[in-house]
């Protein structure tokens, strides 16, 4: 399988990076669970507490990774972060949450701040009591993963880290995504194989060699490539529309989204 790293630079590649995205069926409807819902606070705050809780849990790792990176140990930084979502979950929290002042991403860090600036460690502790919400976090596989990043970058701005760690985030979310549709039709073996083709360029020469192992022409080759890519993007297209207010938003997010990983 490709990995999301390797794809990430690739499509920060104004050559490699896929064409403008053109409307389809999927960009054009809001997923279930999006940003937007988070604006009913007002009116029906259950809705809006059950939306934020959906986005949270995809995305608490660029959080919890930005907290460590303050210098809290894994064990305060887990305990702050589950201490801010209950907070975020609160009427106060989503009383402020308002989507048009902001896409997800960047609520989400700014109301982190504030809260790690005016919260103190033992009022924290004291708000998760009682029937909080809490997130699963799988703390020993984070702090895996933030050795690993805090070694190929270990003098990193933790806000310019957030925004790479949302991307990469974003990105892996999609290809696990596509993956599960490739596993579901039985064709898990030709996703491992030709997905490394969908952020970069390859010769007729890498279509003959893989067109090989799949018993499949070349011709057929580039024709499922070119759907997984349409796939792809259509995926990521969808994943970025749960985190902005419209769909107008998208494409700047995904501009955004090049720039970090560039």
């Amino acid at each position: 399988m490709s990995d999301p790293e390797e794809q990430a630079k690739a499509i920060a590649n104004p050559e490699n990076a896929f064409p403008r995205w053109q409307e389809t069926a999927v960009g054009r409807e809001f997923p279930e669970t999006r940003w937007s819902l988070v604006v009913d606070a007002a009116r029906d705050a259950t809705e809006a507490a059950e939306a934020l809780e959906v986005l949270c849990r995809t995305y608490w790792y660029p959080l919890y990774a930005y907290v460590r990176l303050r210098g809290k140990s894994p064990h305060d930084a887990q305990d702050l972060t589950q201490a801010f979502f209950a907070h975020l979950f609160s009427g106060e929290g989503l009383a402020r949450a308002d989507p048009g002042k902001g896409r997800l991403r960047s609520y989400l860090l700014g109301a982190l701040k504030h809260y790690l600036a005016y919260q103190h460690r033992k009022d924290s502790t004291q708000k998760r009591g009682g029937n909080a919400i809490r997130i699963s976090m799988d703390e020993e596989q984070a702090e895996v993963r933030l050795r690993g990043e805090l070694k190929a970058d270990p003098s990193g701005d933790p806000d310019q880290l957030f925004e790479r760690r949302w991307a990469l985030m974003m990105l892996d979310r999609v290809l696990r995504q596509l993956e599960g549709e490739y596993r579901d039709r039985g064709r898990e073996h030709q996703f491992e194989v030709l997905s490394g083709f969908l952020a970069r360029k390859s010769g007729s020469i890498r279509h003959a060699e893989v067109a090989g192992q799949l018993g499949m022409s070349e011709s057929n080759v580039r024709v499922t490539i070119h759907r997984m890519r349409g796939r792809y993007r259509e995926l990521l297209r969808r994943e970025i529309l749960a985190t902005v207010s419209s769909p107008d938003e998208v494409d700047e997010e995904i501009e955004h989204l090049f720039k970090v990983l560039a």
